[in-house]
């Protein structure tokens, strides 16, 4: 006879453990906020933040800064579909729109066709938003769905900054894939999930493209489905600190903010992992059009920019038409790397966008008419020839 016990081996993980995420929640202090009612006809600001996956947007009174309404959908690829559903949101409601800002990685396009009266970067939004509910935040941790920013604030001004570069590991595109693409787990289940793991597996600052192989081998190594997706929570905390943070200044009052944060489980693994009390804001989701709204305030008061009408109905139904791309002809500048610039048809003006430098951002276009010159209106070749290696008549 066979001893059974004998024939069998018993292998140890090949992963580390950590502490469960729920022993750090007394680190991270989660702030509400309760909406007024709306007075008919009151001034409002309309502040937008369109990222590469979700757009938000805000409605802000200038009389007391009060968020009266606010919008939150996916993007789809499509910035100014995502901005007109926005509009749309806020149409029935009686108040003057004085005002309009746009932020996010559509912010150029989505301000053009809206005629914003400011468009500004997400760090600058993001900042203005944290000193706005506390003036002494010094260090601002942001992740979105597929970008991730860090800011470091000295008497309110951010002073220093980084975001993620190739990586999408650190965002929340990936654990929202990773859970349910290797595991079938849901969005909105994932934070119950990964508060129940107690002996969650260390998958470290794992990237995107390989965490699915370690998923697989957790889950043939027995470790349940609860500890994996507190790993890959923990997982985004890593390679964020270690590829964005890096070696940069963390202050004494850390606000961390952007759509990831309503999965409270992120936000006590962050805080865990960093050792550090972090604040999560009212609405962190909503932050960078809260940002861009108060900015707009700002500059109306200070008589920076002019107060405006904006009619929401005259934005929804307002047509853009993208028209053949072109090829940059260099310019005065004499550059000869030809970049392929977009051209679009807004309310009867053409507006181009792309290229490598700043010659067709959205400060340059913005307000007229561009006459674009463009290198196939140019015939006399030789010319140009001389014109890029500087050789004079």
């Amino acid at each position: 006879m066979y001893d059974l016990d004998k024939l069998f081996k018993e292998i140890s993980s090949s992963f580390s453990f950590l502490p469960s995420i729920k022993n750090y929640a007394n680190k991270v202090t989660f702030k509400t906020t309760t909406k007024r009612d709306i007075i008919t006809n009151e001034k409002c600001i309309l502040g937008i933040d369109v990222g590469s996956t979700t757009t938000k947007a805000i409605l802000l009174a200038t009389s007391d800064n009060a968020i009266l309404d606010t919008k939150y959908i996916y993007t789809n690829g499509n910035p100014i579909k995502a901005a007109k559903e926005c509009y749309g949101a806020f149409n029935d409601i009686d108040v003057q729109i004085i005002g309009l800002g746009t932020t996010g990685s559509g912010r150029q396009i989505t301000g053009l066709h809206a005629d914003a009266n400011c468009v500004i970067n997400e760090i600058t939004a993001h900042s203005n938003a944290a000193i706005f509910y506390d003036k002494d935040v010094n260090t601002i941790f942001e992740i979105g769905g597929q970008d991730a920013k860090y800011s470091y604030i000295v008497n309110q001004v951010p002073t220093d900054y980084a975001m993620n570069e190739a990586c999408s590991a650190g965002t929340g595109s990936f654990i929202e894939e990773a859970a349910l693409e290797s595991l079938g787990v849901k969005l909105l289940d994932i934070e119950t999930l990964a508060l129940k793991g107690e002996n969650p597996p260390n998958f470290s600052d794992q990237c995107a493209a390989f965490i699915s192989s370690d998923i697989k081998t957790a889950q043939q190594e027995g470790i349940s489905t609860e500890n994996i997706i507190a790993g890959l929570v923990y997982s985004i905390c890593y390679n964020y600190l270690n590829r964005v943070v890096g070696t940069r200044r963390i202050g004494n009052k850390i606000f961390m903010q952007g759509g990831v944060c309503y999965n409270k489980a992120i936000p006590i693994a962050m805080a865990g992992i960093s050792d550090k009390d972090i604040i999560i804001p009212p609405e962190p989701g909503l932050m960078g059009a809260l940002g861009v709204a108060l900015e707009v305030q700002k500059r109306v008061n200070n008589g920076l920019i002019e107060a405006k009408n904006y009619n929401l109905n005259e934005l929804i139904s307002k047509k853009v038409k993208q028209l053949p791309s072109f090829i940059c002809a260099g310019g005065t500048d004499k550059c000869d790397i030809k970049c392929d610039i977009m051209l679009l048809e807004i309310a009867g003006r053409k507006h181009p966008f792309g290229g490598v430098c700043d010659k067709y951002n959205f400060a340059s276009n913005t307000h007229t008419d561009v006459n674009i010159k463009t290198s196939a209106d140019i015939t006399d070749y030789v010319q140009l020839r001389n014109e890029i290696v500087g050789i004079l008549d």
